[in-house]
């Protein structure tokens, strides 16, 4: 049978291949060290878990909740943004939680998405960025991720070359994959540029407490007529180590928010409530269990940097993020990110992620997730030193590998 319309828009899923390769090697008893998916595995701090076994016990709360998030959920995370980055959210009209900022960031396409309209997002990104535009039916006109002196020109030729006119731009400071880093400054040209020419600007901020070396990001609505223009998403996933609790949030644009929250009125009932509860005691308390996670995710950003450049292999040190955007070492790089992956599972029982995942312009580099502790880290760079070593002595496994191709 011929595949569906939208299924039939979406390539294979080419982390599945890595995955797939990893859990044949487990099976025959490799001890693989999987530096792959961005899965956080610190505990969510018992403060918050103790406040959902508390309220979990009430069964009024076993009904469904609210799709835009209990009252009180929506006014800590307005507190949070006053406290944060001095921007003043109105509760009622400016914030609607989200399953994860992955399930806000589809819906909002769902939202605003007409067939053929035309998105400027960035190569490489996460891959809901694009393909939750691509079902709504819209199209992708790739921008650069670095935001530097060069990204208003690439604006302008995309606003000048693009037909229809975008509708929205998609900005993601801190970048998942690449750890980028935007500036304010960045951000006060770049709101500029959407309210001249009518852009919705889509901000994933996901990364917003995991930053290194005192230099926390900045939010795009700090900037003076943001909010006209701009809806911004973040996520408690690794802010507080709540991947599994599906809990995010959209904030901004009223109009913007109105149409996400009425999507979202006949898609879901909200988070389970006592989730919700400890979600707000976690945005509510004194920071000290986040302080925590970001100094350990520094502690094995700088291990991993120091022993894999020992091992032979030069990871740049991310400013933000819980990962590295590694360059493929030259004798491998014309492999591609994929084969790439491959290899090192294979041969050096590491796991990482292929850049190509995240979009063509990422197929140079693969992304390495800080998720695992900085024993197993250290462990990860003896196993690809050897690896190294061997290939260099041993080319001709190289060139078979990509043979295969």
């Amino acid at each position: 049978m011929e595949e569906f319309h939208k299924v039939r828009r979406l390539p294979p899923y080419v982390f599945e291949q890595v995955n797939r390769l990893k859990a044949s090697a487990r099976a025959s008893g490799a001890d693989i060290i999987d530096l792959g998916m961005g899965n956080p595995d610190l505990p969510t701090p018992q403060s918050i878990v103790d406040k959902l076994c508390d309220v979990v016990r009430d069964p009024r709360t076993h009904r469904y909740s609210s799709s835009r998030g209990i009252p009180g959920l929506r006014r800590a995370q307005a507190n949070y943004y006053a406290r944060r980055f001095g921007v003043k959210l109105d509760p009622e009209r400016q914030i609607v939680a989200t399953l994860g900022s992955k399930e806000g960031f589809a819906n909002m396409a769902q939202a605003i998405t007409a067939p053929g309209d035309v998105v400027l997002c960035p190569n490489p990104t996460y891959p809901i960025h694009a393909f939750g535009f691509i079902m709504s039916g819209g199209v992708i006109r790739s921008m650069q991720v670095e935001p530097d002196e060069g990204f208003i020109p690439a604006l302008e030729r995309a606003i000048r070359h693009s037909i229809p006119k975008p509708l929205a731009l998609i900005l993601n400071y801190p970048s998942n994959p690449t750890a980028h880093v935007a500036t304010l400054d960045f951000f006060k040209d770049v709101v500029a540029f959407a309210r001249k020419h009518e852009l919705i600007l889509l901000s994933d901020l996901a990364y917003a407490e995991i930053y290194f070396d005192d230099n926390p990001p900045p939010s795009v609505l700090q900037v003076p007529g943001a909010m006209d223009v701009t809806v911004e998403f973040t996520s408690m996933s690794k802010t507080f180590s709540m991947p599994g609790w599906r809990m995010g949030f959209a904030v901004g644009n009223e109009r913007l928010i109105a149409a996400l929250t009425r999507v979202k009125s006949y898609l879901d009932y909200g988070a389970f409530t006592p989730i919700q509860v400890a979600a707000t005691a976690a945005l509510n308390s004194d920071g000290a269990e986040v302080e925590e996670v970001r100094s350990i995710y520094h502690r094995r950003r700088d291990v991993l940097v120091d022993a894999f450049a020992r091992a032979g292999w030069q990871v740049p040190a991310p400013a933000a993020t819980m990962f590295a955007w590694a360059p493929i070492p030259e004798p491998f790089r014309e492999l591609g990110s994929l084969e790439f992956s491959k290899l090192l599972v294979e041969k050096a029982d590491v796991a990482v992620s292929p850049g190509i995942g995240f979009g063509e312009h990422g197929d140079d580099f693969v992304r390495i997730a800080l998720v695992e502790n900085e024993h197993r880290i250290r462990q990860a760079a003896r196993n690809i030193k050897r690896f190294l070593a061997s290939a260099d002595a041993k080319p001709d496994n190289v060139v078979a590998l990509n043979a295969r191709r």
